[in-house]
Order: structure tokens, then C-alpha cells, then sequence
């Protein structure tokens, strides 16, 4: 470790910092061209061609023309995934939305009752299976 000065351990953390978010930023570039439904088929490959050949230039460029939609694509896969999640908890919880939740269910089969349109053992019954 003496002929490896600190300040070398420094610029070399630096530059591999650096390289690291390059290629960060160049696939997220790339992943927006392919997100990106507003854009059709030869303009994908056209600014998949100018990232991959001149990847500098063609990222900046990219940035500059069209980063200002990347944020609204973020957000709108953020949204989108939320959504599914809580579709999915929604699901996995047992009901699928607004009134189908058991103590809803029980509450409707009560006033059927009530009402005479389900006999006492027919409502038992709806009741184990609910409850079950």
C-alpha cells in the first residue's frame, strides 16, 4: 500500500463512481426509448442506433430532446405499479373492491333475512361459507 498513495485510492473511487453512473444513466436512456409508447418503430431504432453508436453524444442529445418526458414516464410506471399492488392486496384480502367485504356480505345476508327472501338455515348456512 505505500506506492498506492490515498489521493490515488481517491481518484480512482471517483472515476469508478463515475463509470458507474454513466452506465446507469446510458440504460436508463435506453429503457425510456423502449418505455416510451409515443414513439414508433424507426424512431426507436434511430435513437437506439445514435445511444449505442456515439453512446456521449447520443445520451446528451437524448437528454436534452427528450428528457424532459422521462420524468412523466416514471411517474406514470410508478402510478401503474402502485395500482397493481394495491389491486393485488386488494385481491389477496378477499375482497375486490367496495362492498365485498365480509362484514358487508353478512350485513346484506341479515337484511335478506329479515326481509323473509332467505330462509334461517339458508342464511346459516351463507354464514359458514362467508365466515369459513
Amino acid at each position: 500500500m505505500d506506492d498506492y498513495p490515498l489521493l490515488n485510492l481517491f481518484w480512482t473511487m471517483l472515476w469508478l463512481f463515475l463509470w458507474v453512473m454513466w452506465f446507469f444513466l446510458l440504460f436508463k436512456v435506453i429503457t425510456d426509448i423502449f418505455r416510451d409508447h409515443d414513439l414508433h418503430g424507426w424512431g426507436k431504432a434511430g435513437w437506439l442506433v445514435l445511444v449505442l453508436l456515439l453512446p456521449y453524444l447520443g445520451v446528451f442529445v437524448y437528454l436534452i430532446v427528450r428528457g424532459h418526458g422521462m420524468g412523466k414516464r416514471d411517474v406514470k410506471q410508478a402510478e401503474e405499479s402502485e395500482r397493481a399492488f394495491q389491486d393485488y392486496v386488494r385481491k389477496a384480502a378477499g375482497g375486490s373492491g367496495p362492498g365485498h367485504s365480509p362484514i358487508e356480505e353478512l350485513a346484506k345476508l341479515s337484511s335478506l333475512k329479515e326481509k323473509g327472501d332467505i330462509t334461517p338455515e339458508e342464511f346459516a348456512k351463507a354464514k359458514e361459507k362467508l365466515l369459513a
